[in-house]
């Protein structure tokens, strides 16, 4: 039997559109998201964005931020300055929370077994004092949309010698991070870079 009406164009578009979109909602996988905000003529930090580097000036953490126009082109700095500070505080806490578990599950239990509660309170002191070394290496302002861009550097050197100017650190950590902060930041940048 033949069905004839006008309901049959209407399921020759329905049908399809709704299996379209039910395809697409299970699609799965990973979301890939384009880093390079392709600014005409921004220096390559702007484009790329926020990075964790290791390269032949060392083991970097940068930090991008950026400010609209304001009206108050000192304010505008600062708030790019801030927000790319921002940044490197996110990467560092990354950083310091794999540093807090590798530890934590380095030293076992028992006598020398170290509190979590007392490694998390040793990590965030010194983390706050390594903040204080990240440093404003550029801006750039993009005369199209008078934005402002600045980018934050932080040396895992100065960390590790902030870690061992920390007096109230236990000492066991102190070594720890002394031998492994290298590869703690090999896999923060791993993770950074699968972004």
């Amino acid at each position: 039997m033949k069905i004839a009406g006008p309901e049959r164009p209407f399921c020759r578009i329905l049908v399809p559109l709704a299996l379209a979109l039910a395809l697409g909602a299970c699609g799965g996988g990973k979301t890939v998201v384009e880093s390079d905000l392709g600014i005409k003529g921004a220096p390559d930090w702007v484009n790329k964005g926020t990075s964790v580097l290791n390269d032949r000036d060392g083991r970097l953490f940068h930090g991008v931020g950026s400010s609209p126009a304001m009206g108050d082109e000192s304010l505008q700095r600062s708030t790019a300055d801030d927000r790319a500070r921002a940044e490197v505080a996110r990467m560092l806490s990354t950083y310091m929370d794999l540093v807090s578990n590798d530890y934590v599950a380095a030293s076992g239990s028992g006598a020398n077994a170290s509190s979590e509660q007392a490694v998390s309170r040793q990590i965030k002191a010194v983390t706050r004092l390594n903040l204080s070394g990240s440093k404003i290496i550029g801006r750039w302002k993009d005369g199209r949309t008078n934005t402002v861009y600045s980018i934050s550097e932080l040396d895992l050197k100065h960390i590790k010698s902030t870690m061992q100017g920390a007096t109230e650190m236990n000492e066991d950590l102190r070594r720890y991070i002394d031998r492994n902060a290298e590869n703690i930041f090999d896999k923060v940048s791993a993770k950074e870079n699968r972004k």
